[in-house]
């Protein structure tokens, strides 16, 4: 005949007798059995979460991710104290990458901690000095490996995109592309060797072109392994010579006709100045501010890759009729168009704008401005076009229009010209 679960034999005093048990103190009995052997195997009672009771106090708070970088003695054991530290605060170390000084090291982390984490506090005790952290976000969790080598085949298919992957690679800094021979008469490409440059927070390397690309972070000083690093991008970037995706897309104006939309480089500058040419004063002071100098200068600076991306429209004949740029400008992304005067209020500046946008939301950049005059009104109308949040400052007739890029869907790893869905217009933010 079976026996209930809760009964037990009970054997003192009077011999044999049967207990029925309640199940809620049977299942107690039976928890403090589990303990007592867990703590005679492993000397110690087992977590608070492993035998159904509350979890810890701290399980449920917020954890955020966090970058740091700290200075710690090359020396054995260095390294391990930096660990522990973190492990008592219950700090998730997700990577770990190392930057030798000779005597010193410095330590880069990917970690995750509670939100009210003092990490600044924890690595000093710990020997860690020259610290500096940095909220981080999901992008973050690709390992170096794999984020460097991203960045290699961006660089490979577009000449555009090397000030932005240095840019990723070393984080948030400031480059700026000189001329080898400035207007100073000064050979500023003479006063950076071929290897390149390393001091402190600036690095100095020379592009193919025999530019010098300056790049600054007055926040962190770069380490020798970020110097090679740089280097070896630019190096690819030298022996694939110019390059720049080919497609084109079509759009169709209101009329009817057709215009073909593509990337452009100093190889069609014969044909923007022809452009120019056919632009009347008014346009040129509304897109330039003033009078306009040698074209040649300007437009070789603006058709060329190294400083941003720049569209063309052009008609079936070949016959370019409107230029838009897109200008690395700093840490800074500048937005600029003209449209011959016979193709203006066709909807084309418009067309380019959005596409330069979402170029910009692919290449990472939160904001774009443009810098116009407070009468042109075309232009005005194509940033409202957008449907973007705004932000207007004017001065002295100057007006500054920055758009926030934040309810811009990014795609990723996609070429310009292959199909016209490919960049998506910009969508109106929602309240």
């Amino acid at each position: 005949m079976s026996r209930d679960m809760s009964e037990v034999m009970n054997t003192r005093n009077c011999g044999p007798a049967h207990h029925r048990w309640h199940p809620n103190t049977l299942a107690a009995r039976c928890a403090a059995a589990f303990r007592s052997w867990w703590e005679r195997r492993h000397g110690g009672a087992p977590p608070a979460h492993d035998t159904g009771d509350a979890a810890p106090p701290d399980a449920a708070a917020e954890r955020v991710l966090w970058r740091m970088r700290t200075t710690v003695r090359d020396e054995p054991g260095s390294l391990a104290a930096l660990c522990t530290a973190l492990a008592e605060r219950r700090v998730d170390i997700l990577s770990l990458q190392t930057h030798p000084l000779g005597e010193d090291t410095v330590d880069e982390f990917l970690l995750r901690a509670p939100a009210d984490t003092d990490l600044t506090a924890a690595v000093s005790l710990a020997g860690g000095r020259d610290t500096w952290t940095e909220r981080a976000d999901a992008h973050d969790l690709v390992d170096a490996p794999t984020r460097v080598l991203g960045l290699a085949a961006r660089t490979a298919a577009d000449t555009a995109e090397l000030p932005l992957a240095l840019r990723q690679l070393l984080g948030r800094c400031t480059i700026r592309s000189q001329p080898s021979a400035p207007a100073s008469g000064a050979a500023a490409a003479g006063a950076v060797p071929a290897e390149g440059f390393l001091e402190g927070t600036v690095l100095r390397l020379r592009a193919p072109e025999g530019e010098v690309l300056t790049v600054e972070r007055p926040y962190l000083p770069f380490t020798p392994t970020e110097f090679a690093r740089a280097r070896a991008l630019v190096d690819l970037d030298a022996r694939l010579g110019p390059r720049m995706p080919r497609g084109r897309d079509v759009l169709t104006l209101p009329e009817g006709r057709e215009v073909s939309v593509r990337r452009a480089d100093t190889g069609d500058l014969a044909a923007a100045r022809a452009m120019h040419e056919r632009c009347s004063t008014e346009t040129l002071r509304l897109r330039y501010h003033g009078p306009v100098g040698d074209a040649d200068r300007y437009l070789n600076h603006l058709l060329s890759p190294r400083f941003g991306r720049t569209l063309l429209a052009q008609t079936g004949t070949g016959r370019v009729v409107a230029l838009g740029h897109l200008l690395w400008d700093g840490d800074e992304t500048e937005v600029a168009l003209i449209v011959e005067d016979a193709w203006q209020r066709r909807g084309i500046g418009g067309r380019l704008l959005t596409r330069l946008v979402s170029m910009a939301a692919e290449a990472g950049c939160s904001q774009v401005y443009a810098v116009t005059q407070a009468s042109n009104t075309g232009m005005v109308a194509a940033m409202r076009g957008l449907g973007l949040p705004l932000d207007y400052q004017i001065e002295e007739g100057t007006l500054v229009v920055t758009a926030d890029l934040d309810a811009v869907p990014a795609p990723r790893g996609r070429e310009y010209g292959e199909d016209a869905d490919r960049y998506p217009a910009p969508r109106p933010a929602t309240s």
